[in-house]
């Protein structure tokens, strides 16, 4: 029998719980990491439920991020060594004493950040980069919106579209401390979904050129709506439902692009190369301060369950972390 190590079991409808689970075999571009800490992401939830399975060859665990120390590194490994202190994309296994993973998506982190800053940064970094700056290629002084300003994802996508010169920055938030929160890291104004219709309101400011939107639903006609000409919506998960209905004419006539990606299932490849881009144009802003992971709460890695019903209440602001 191999090694083992201690995990976050699902069994079923149960409460999440410790149990004793194979450790990850390493791979020749893998890293093994000791994991400190693990960011929390929507898709735990859904992947819970058994409607967001992992990829074929990915681990079974949750987790599509983790921070720690390398303690080991495979044959073909040439950047990283034993002791690096690093943040890491996965493809699961986070929740876990150890995650291995391709090279290609680990991060340094910063030597002043802690580990449970460090696991904010890299799923949403990254899925921010894929889909804002490499799909809907926004460009400096175009007009942004992002939904869920104050998610894991928002908190990002706002600091990171300020820094790269975005002409102006919308989003949207359930409260007014929210939306507080949104402006106060860069947004220009923050519409409450519960009291404003962020589709009138935007459009009185002349629409958007890119938005990133994980609502889904009825937001993806109003996103249409407010695109200027030539813009772009991309999707990337669907909380008020997966299935719309829509206005092609008005796709058509604003030669606008509708479009979604998941980063998940890519190719280790193409994580690289999502991974080498936010490591040169938004990684000396982490480091400087400029950009700063948002850190809700964090809770032991032995109460998970706790930490999932925090995160499926909504409430949270920016990341919720498990500790080990």
């Amino acid at each position: 029998m191999g090694e083992t190590m201690q995990a976050v079991v699902v069994d079923g409808d149960a409460p999440l719980v410790l149990g004793e689970v194979p450790k990850p075999e390493l791979r020749a571009n893998d890293v093994m990491i000791e994991v400190k800490a693990a960011g929390l992401n929507r898709a735990d939830l859904i992947q819970r439920k058994g409607m967001y399975p992992p990829p074929p060859g990915a681990s079974e665990i949750m987790g599509l991020e983790c921070a720690g120390i390398i303690t080991e590194v495979g044959a073909g490994v040439s950047r990283w060594k034993v002791g690096d202190r690093v943040c890491a994309l996965l493809a699961g296994g986070g929740y876990a004493e150890f995650a291995a993973v391709d090279e290609g998506s680990v991060l340094p982190i910063p030597n002043t950040m802690d580990f449970a800053d460090a696991a904010c940064l890299t799923e949403a970094m990254m899925t921010v980069w894929a889909n804002v700056f490499q799909r809907c290629q926004l460009q400096e002084s175009e007009v942004f919106l992002c939904h869920g300003g104050t998610s894991g994802i928002g908190v990002m996508a706002i600091q990171m579209a300020r820094h790269a010169g975005a002409g102006a920055i919308y989003t949207t938030a359930g409260s007014a401390e929210k939306c507080k929160v949104a402006t106060d890291l860069g947004a220009d104004a923050a519409f409450n979904y519960r009291e404003t219709d962020f589709a009138e309101e935007i459009s009185t400011r002349g629409g958007v050129d890119v938005v990133l939107d994980m609502v889904g639903g009825d937001y993806v006609q109003k996103n249409i709506d407010i695109l200027k000409v030539n813009g772009r919506v991309c999707n990337i998960a669907y909380q008020n439902g997966p299935v719309v209905e829509l206005n092609l004419m008005k796709l058509m006539l604003k030669r606008a692009i509708l479009t979604g990606t998941t980063l998940r299932a890519r190719l280790e490849e193409e994580k690289r190369v999502i991974r080498d881009a936010v490591e040169r144009d938004f990684w000396p802003a982490v480091v400087n301060g400029t950009i700063k992971p948002i850190l809700d709460s964090t809770f032991p890695i032995a109460e998970a369950e706790a930490a999932q019903a925090k995160m499926a209440a909504g409430g949270h602001i920016g990341k919720i972390v498990l500790l080990r």
